[in-house]
């Protein structure tokens, strides 16, 4: 019997072990802007390892940013009272979000882009695997749109292998798109149009709704379905995960088993 989700139970456990989802799918194979770790991924989905969201100025003004065109800014307040002064305004240091929101919301066109049903949950089976997403902008028969904080819309990011590339390519949003896309497909039968409603975290915050070519989200997809049964493998214990010895959970469990040489330190550049 398949587990119903909802906004309750769409983060649980439970929910993570049974589908696969596009955040998981990165912790697993990674994007360009950050590398992907089994052992992690895995810790993550069994409990064993949770983020600090809290850590990072930065990720709670986007988390902030989103539960705002969530419309669970208020249960967001009460998870987050690091954030807010004795009298309930923000902390000068993430003032920035409701620039940001006001921003966005003094736009027509990004305002009609984020005006879709908000949060809307979907689940399909697809390359062997049930996958979940939720939608933040949902626009029936017409298309998809994904709420994203950046650090600036047109910053360009290098990897001497492959050249310059934008956020959406760095941090795995064609991927988001493809997935999403094709579940949608799979639940309607429509083939939609995937769209970034962008705004960044700048002086003076930036805006875009960003169009994403169907060449890009075609060739996302198909590298989705090349790498599924690998990390189906790994959640079923029919593979072992490897380390990917970068990231915390790496560095809070390594087990020192002898001395490295100087050399090893640069590693693979």
């Amino acid at each position: 019997l398949r587990m119903q989700l909802t906004s309750e139970n769409y983060y649980s456990k439970e929910a993570n072990e049974e589908y696969l989802s596009v955040s998981q799918y990165k912790d697993f194979m990674g994007t360009y802007g950050k590398r992907g770790c089994e052992e992690y991924a895995l810790a993550k989905i069994e409990g064993t390892w949770e983020e600090n969201m809290e850590d990072s100025d930065a990720l709670m003004v986007g988390s902030y940013v989103d539960a705002h065109f969530e419309g669970t800014l208020d249960l967001f307040k009460a998870k987050h009272p690091c954030m807010f002064k004795k009298d309930g305004g923000l902390m000068a240091k993430y003032l920035k979000a409701n620039e940001m929101i006001q921003r966005c919301e003094r736009d027509e066109v990004f305002s009609h882009y984020m005006s879709g049903e908000k949060q809307v949950i979907m689940t399909a089976d697809m390359f062997g695997a049930k996958w979940k997403i939720k939608i933040d902008s949902y626009h029936p028969g017409q298309c998809i749109v994904d709420l994203k904080t950046c650090q600036s819309i047109n910053k360009v990011f290098f990897h001497h292998d492959i050249g310059y590339m934008n956020f959406l390519a760095e941090w795995g949003y064609y991927i988001q798109g493809a997935v999403y896309q094709k579940v949608v497909e799979i639940n309607t039968g429509k083939k939609l149009p995937f769209f970034i409603a962008a705004v960044s975290k700048e002086k003076v915050p930036d805006i875009q709704v960003i169009a994403v070519e169907q060449n890009l989200l075609d060739e996302a997809l198909a590298e989705v379905e090349h790498n599924v049964p690998m990390i189906l493998a790994l959640k079923n214990k029919a593979a072992d995960p490897t380390r990917c010895e970068c990231c915390d959970y790496c560095k809070q469990t390594r087990v020192l088993k002898a001395p490295i040489w100087s050399s090893d330190l640069i590693g693979d550049i």
